[in-house]
């Protein structure tokens, strides 16, 4: 039988300066009790000490409060981060962008290939994503903060194969690490039938196990041997060392943004889709529904979180036939919004997060719908790094760069705003105060000399301007109902864009209530 221990008898096994690997993805999948338990443990004794913390997507809720990693954002326990992601766990970001812990931001595919390589013994992940972006070690080589720069350590390098410029991150050591199920049977085989996506804890597993590392995995419970399908097994118990029962549901939450178990995010239930709520109309729907006029019947379509993830909820009012596929392994059903984001209501399959990345790596996308916070006069994206904020870039560099068709969505400007529909018209009674469109971005995520190298199509949709990426820059193409050109956009723009001769106004049915008739509109596409 498998040794099963307390929380954190668990941690114990956590030594000073160990390299630990986290399971989880946002709100979703977080090893809560163990993390926990390793805040406490810490809190009493000051130790371990020194930590490498390595994972894809922090866990957290975006909030101060102590859930995911927030719960381990302590000096002195933790000494460097290696991730794809920060900004779920505002309080560990925090110590990245105070130059307590040295900060490295990884592109996610790269993050979670690297499990995989690990796993295999092999010297790591050759790619081309993070050519031209803050990755390539001719930029920034992945180096969030100060200290890392300090620090001294490459974890990418620069290579010519073949005659052709290729990126290569090295595989990273691991120690120990503590993942998360939803059962675990006498002999440690684990299943994950109740969460809502399935991340990497097999590649995790594995490297740390094949190199003679520790392996902890949390549950909602254990069950006798033999009762879990074969086919429901994620984790054999061969590379599980100890299992934890979780001693509160509070500490193994399907996910943040809800408190009861979602069967329709699994796959056990389906719910009807026709009960979720249509968007109310505002800054968030029009660019949305701009975003969903570019869908194509039958179309594969990836998803980022925020205003982006809107496109699926209008796809689901006009009755869309897209494919919906996000990052985190999900494809179709509707995805949800806000601190859900990353789970899908009625998925058609779940793949896991190293098979989605193999896919979009390879092409699999028609098209992207991503944020953005910065944009400058060549086309560059920044989502990555603001001042001494480093939350990294997530799924964007792996997915832009690698689909032929990229929209980048947002609000004009930032900050407080009163934006109104009226008669059909765009109103804007107060700006933003911040420039989103501005002269050089601070950190390059997406880089559009890559993009025109790759023969990309790239377009920026806000509530009241629309501009595509030519070869000297973007193009301002359209505008919205009710706005001036100087007063309304060229005003805020720390640049002159190019305009285009034909320049056109937004569709108006995008600021009119009800429905916009795409489905009738795609009917002979």
């Amino acid at each position: 039988m498998k040794e099963i221990l307390t929380p954190r008898e668990a941690v114990e096994f956590i030594r000073d300066g160990a390299a630990l690997a986290l399971g989880g993805f946002g709100s979703y999948c977080g090893p809560d009790a163990l993390l926990e338990a390793l805040r406490q443990r810490y809190t009493e004794t000051e130790t371990p000490r020194g930590l490498t913390i390595v994972t894809g997507i922090s866990t957290g809720d975006n909030t101060l409060e102590d859930r995911g990693m927030n719960r381990i954002a302590m000096e002195g326990l933790v000494d460097t981060a290696i991730v794809g992601h920060f900004a779920n766990a505002p309080k560990f970001s925090a110590l990245a962008g105070g130059n307590v812990i040295a900060a490295y931001t990884l592109p996610l595919g790269v993050m979670v290939h690297l499990f995989r390589a690990a796993a295999g013994k092999k010297p790591g992940v050759f790619t081309k994503v993070g050519l031209g972006t803050f990755a390539d070690p001719r930029n920034e080589g992945c180096k969030g903060n100060a200290r890392a720069v300090r620090q001294g350590r490459d974890v990418v390098e620069l290579l010519d194969i073949n005659g052709e410029e290729v990126l290569f991150y090295p595989t990273i050591p691991l120690d120990i690490c503590l993942l998360r199920g939803t059962y675990a049977d006498e002999d440690g085989n684990i299943s994950i039938e109740h969460e809502g996506l399935t991340g990497s804890e097999l590649e995790i597993a594995a490297a740390v196990h094949n190199h003679s590392g520790t392996v902890i995995v949390q549950v909602e419970d254990i069950v006798r041997r033999g009762s879990i399908h074969p086919r429901k097994v994620r984790i054999h118990g061969s590379l599980v060392d100890y299992v934890v029962k979780t001693p509160s549901p509070d500490l193994h939450m399907q996910n943040y943004a809800t408190s009861v178990y979602l069967p329709a995010l699994t796959g056990e239930l389906r719910c009807v889709t026709k009960g979720i709520e249509p968007m109310k109309m505002g800054l968030r729907k029009i660019i949305a529904r701009r975003g969903a006029m570019e869908l194509i019947p039958g179309c594969v379509i990836n998803l980022g979180i925020g205003i982006p993830s809107g496109v699926g909820i209008i796809a689901n009012e006009e009755g869309i036939a897209a494919t919906l596929s996000l990052e985190s392994g999900p494809i179709g059903g509707v995805p949800l919004e806000g601190t859900g984001f990353a789970g899908s209501m009625n998925p058609e399959n779940i793949n896991s997060i190293c098979d989605t990345f193999d896919l979009y790596d390879g092409g699999f996308l028609d098209m992207t719908f991503l944020g953005a916070a910065e944009i400058d006069e060549r086309g560059n994206v920044n989502v990555s790094k603001f001042g001494n904020r480093c939350p990294g870039p997530g799924g964007l560099i792996n997915i832009s760069q690698n689909t032929p068709k990229v929209f980048f969505m947002g609000g004009f400007t930032a900050g407080k705003q009163r934006i109104e529909v009226t008669g059909g018209k765009l109103n804007i009674i107060e700006d933003g105060p911040k420039m989103k469109f501005i002269k050089e971005v601070q950190q390059i995520t997406f880089s559009a000399d890559y993009a025109r190298g790759m023969g990309q199509e790239v377009t920026y949709i806000t509530e009241r301007a629309v501009f595509r990426l030519t070869g000297s820059g973007i193009m301002l193409t359209e505008i919205a109902p009710g706005v001036e050109l100087e007063r309304d956009i060229l005003a805020h723009m720390g640049f002159c864009p190019l305009i285009a001769e034909d320049l056109k106004v937004m569709d108006g049915r995008i600021f009119r209530e009800g429905k916009m008739g795409l489905e009738n509109d795609r009917a002979g596409v």
